[in-house]
């Protein structure tokens, strides 16, 4: 596994950052007024990112709901460092944060498994390893063809 530095960051940088790995991602963020939303998002809410070596090589938006609930609202990690572990040292750093702010659930949107997607199903294999576990499915939050899952965990 990979290590690298996960780190808060100041909210001017964070949109650029964002921008520049969801533009590697057109699997994943594809559609031009979501990828845009995300990228002013990141702007507005605490995002982590992961520094390799002066690199920044992934980021993670969170949305606070409540005093109690948060959300994984983004998250995106350049292609070449898939499967390195830097999604897990994200969501680690991000949950300690919560933690430290008292909010004691973390909740992740993604495509149900109904939907044929594989790169998919590995962000859903990825966030059950991690501990999410399916809450609820909403087949037209985003519309008949992308079945949403919200995933939960206890922090």
């Amino acid at each position: 596994m990979m290590s690298v530095q996960v780190t808060l960051s100041p909210v001017d940088e964070a949109g650029p950052v964002a921008e520049r790995i969801l533009r590697t991602l057109p699997a994943w963020f594809g559609i031009e007024e979501a990828t845009l939303e995300y990228i002013r998002d990141a702007h507005a809410n605490p995002t982590f990112v992961a520094d390799d070596g002066g690199e920044a090589v992934g980021f993670l938006t969170l949305v606070v709901h409540t005093a109690y609930a948060a959300e994984i609202h983004v998250m995106g990690v350049l292609p070449s460092y898939h499967r390195q572990g830097v999604g897990r040292q994200m969501v680690a750093v991000a949950e300690a944060y919560l933690r430290r702010q008292g909010i004691a659930y973390l909740q992740v949107k993604t495509l149900n498994d109904t939907h044929p997607d594989e790169g998919y199903a590995r962000t859903r294999q990825f966030y059950l390893a991690m501990g999410f576990r399916p809450l609820e499915v909403f087949p037209d939050l985003w519309g008949p063809h992308n079945p949403c899952l919200q995933l939960i965990k206890a922090l």
